[in-house]
């Protein structure tokens, strides 16, 4: 099954995107997401907070 998410409050810091979204369960989610040709970085986090930190910390393994 394929997750059905509306994001929101979506944020560039680099080249990762941060977005909240509320999972499948009702609970708001954050996630950072890596936006660089074959990097493939993204996490979801429980608050907003930790899902900019990562964000801003991120580094390409890809060059």
């Amino acid at each position: 099954m394929t997750a059905n998410r509306c994001f929101r409050r979506v944020v560039r810091l680099g080249p990762v995107q941060v977005a909240t979204y509320y999972d499948g369960r009702g609970r708001e989610k954050h996630t950072a997401a890596c936006t660089a040709p074959r990097c493939g970085f993204a996490t979801d986090y429980d608050s907003r907070a930790a899902a900019e930190l990562a964000a801003r910390t991120h580094r390409c393994a890809v060059r």
